[in-house]
C-alpha cells in the first residue's frame, strides 16, 4: 500500500492507497538553487528585467501605488512590500505619498485585521492601505475586442503604479500575474464581466499566453493607465518565495510564466482511471471558487468517464453568491455550459467551467468539510470522508484501475507524456 499526506485547509489528510495500479505522485520540479525569500527578491530589484531599478524610475513628490493580492491568493504581500518600501524611501518618496491597493477583483473587502495579516503590521501602520471599489473607477479606454476599461480611481489617478503578484498557472488566462493586478484585480465589475467573456474563445486556457485572447485583451487594456514597474513571485507549498523577477510589466512576466512553465508541467506515462487532486491547503481551497483551478489543471489526464477525487476544505463554501446559485441550480451540466454561451455571468463561468471538465470526464467527487458536503452541487457528489471517496472511485472504475496523486493542484499542470 502507498500512504500520502495531502495538503487539506491549513493541515493534511492522510491517505491509504493500493499499489496496483499506481502511475506516480506528482509535485512541480523545484530549480536547484538553495536561495529562497529575501535573496531572491532582493536579486530580482537589483537585476530587472527591461526597466532600470525601481529607485532610479520613480522621482520625489509622485503619488506611488502599489498593487498587490487579497488573501485568496498566496502572494506573500507582507514579505515583498518593506523590499519595494525600502526602495522607494531610498529615492526620496516618503511614505505618505505612497498607497497599497489590494486588488479585490470582485471579491469581498478585507477587514482591518485581514489588512494588517495581508501587508504585515508595520506597513499597516507606515501607509494608506485601502481596499479596491469596483464602484469607484475611471473609464481609460475601450479595447479592440470591446471591453470597457474602468479602474479604481486611486490607481488610475497615480504618478507611478507598481504591481505585486505570485505566478501560477490560469485556467483562461494563462498565467496569474502581471497585468492582472489591474485587470480584473482593480477594475469595474463591467470590465472583468467583458473581459472574462472571452474565457469561453479557443487559446483560453492555462500555459498558453501569446496568442491568448483573455490575456491579450488584459494587456490591451492595462496599457491604457500603464505598469511602471512589477514584483512578481513563486510561491512554494509552504508560501515561500523559490523565483523571483521584477521590471517592466510585459517582459519581466514573460520570463516567470516561462520559468513556471518548464517546472510545473509535469509528464505522466498514461491516462489516468482516478486522479487524486489536492487544491493544495489554504488559500487556494479557501472555497470552491478558488479549488476549482485544480480541477481545470489535472482534468487532462484522466480518461473519458475517469473520476476526479478534489480534496479541498472550503470554510469558506462557495466563496461568491452567484457562482453558488448556479451550483445548486439542479440543472445538467451541459446545461450550465449553454446559459452561459447565451449569457455570460461573473460566477457563472466557475460553474460552467467545472461543467466543461464534467462532461469530458464524469462527475467529480469533493472532499470537503462537514458542512459543505451536505450541498447538492452540479457535476459533484460531496463526501466528508476521505476513505468513503477513494472506496467509491475505486469500486466505480474497478480494481485494476491506473491512478495518480497531485498533492498541489492548483499548481501542477499534469499532460500525458
Amino acid at each position: 500500500m502507498h500512504v500520502f499526506e495531502l495538503p487539506y485547509g491549513d493541515s493534511t489528510i492522510k491517505l491509504t492507497l493500493p499499489d496496483k495500479g499506481f502511475i506516480g505522485e506528482f509535485y512541480p520540479r523545484r530549480q536547484s538553487t538553495t536561495d529562497v525569500g529575501d535573496v531572491l527578491i532582493e536579486r530580482a530589484l537589483d537585476n530587472p528585467i527591461g526597466t532600470r531599478r525601481l529607485e532610479e524610475l520613480v522621482r520625489p513628490g509622485q503619488k506611488v501605488v502599489i498593487v498587490t493580492s487579497d488573501l485568496t491568493r498566496p502572494c506573500p504581500s507582507d514579505v515583498l512590500l518593506p523590499h519595494i518600501l525600502d526602495r522607494l524611501n531610498s529615492a526620496g518618496v516618503s511614505d505618505e505619498y505612497i498607497t497599497i491597493v489590494i486588488a479585490l477583483g470582485l471579491h469581498r473587502k478585507m477587514s482591518v485585521e485581514e489588512l494588517q495579516k495581508a501587508v504585515g503590521k508595520e506597513v499597516y501602520q507606515r501607509v494608506r492601505v485601502l481596499n479596491h471599489d469596483v464602484d469607484d473607477t475611471v473609464h481609460v479606454g475601450t479595447t479592440g475586442r470591446g471591453t470597457e476599461v474602468e479602474i479604481f480611481r486611486p490607481v488610475a489617478e497615480a504618478d507611478f503604479r507598481i504591481c505585486l503578484g505570485n505566478v501560477e498557472f490560469h485556467y483562461f488566462a494563462g498565467f496569474s500575474g502581471g497585468a492582472k493586478a489591474i485587470l480584473p484585480g482593480v477594475a469595474s465589475a463591467r470590465t472583468i464581466r467583458q473581459n472574462h467573456s472571452h474565457m469561453m474563445e479557443n487559446g483560453a486556457e492555462a500555459a498558453h499566453i501569446y496568442d491568448n485572447p483573455v490575456r491579450m485583451d488584459i494587456e490591451e487594456g492595462v496599457s491604457f493607465v500603464g505598469i511602471d514597474f512589477i514584483l512578481n513571485v513563486v510561491v512554494d507549498e509552504h508560501h515561500r518565495v523559490i523565483d523571483a523577477v521584477a521590471g517592466d510589466w510585459i517582459k519581466a512576466h514573460r520570463v516567470l510564466s516561462e520559468r513556471l512553465e518548464k517546472t510545473g508541467t509535469v509528464a505522466v506515462e498514461e491516462a489516468l482511471d482516478i486522479a487524486i487532486v489536492s487544491a493544495g491547503g489554504h488559500p487556494k481551497d479557501i472555497n470552491l471558487y478558488q479549488a476549482q483551478k485544480a480541477i481545470d489543471n489535472c482534468a487532462g489526464v484522466l480518461k473519458p468517464g475517469g473520476r476526479m477525487i478534489l480534496l479541498a476544505r472550503c470554510p469558506e463554501k462557495f466563496g461568491s453568491e452567484t457562482f453558488r446559485k448556479w451550483m445548486t441550480s439542479g440543472k445538467r451540466p451541459a446545461e450550465l455550459v449553454e446559459d452561459l454561451k447565451r449569457n455570460f455571468v461573473l460566477g457563472g463561468h466557475k460553474a460552467a467551467a467545472i461543467s466543461k471538465v464534467v462532461l469530458k470526464t464524469s462527475e467529480i467527487f469533493l472532499v470537503t468539510n462537514e458542512e459543505f458536503a451536505g450541498e447538492k452541487l452540479v457535476g459533484i457528489e460531496c463526501f466528508s470522508d476521505p476513505v468513503e471517496a477513494i472506496e467509491a472511485a475505486f469500486s466505480e472504475k474497478g480494481a485494476d484501475a491506473k491512478y495518480a496523486v497531485f498533492p498541489l493542484g492548483a499548481s501542477t499542470l499534469p499532460r500525458i507524456k
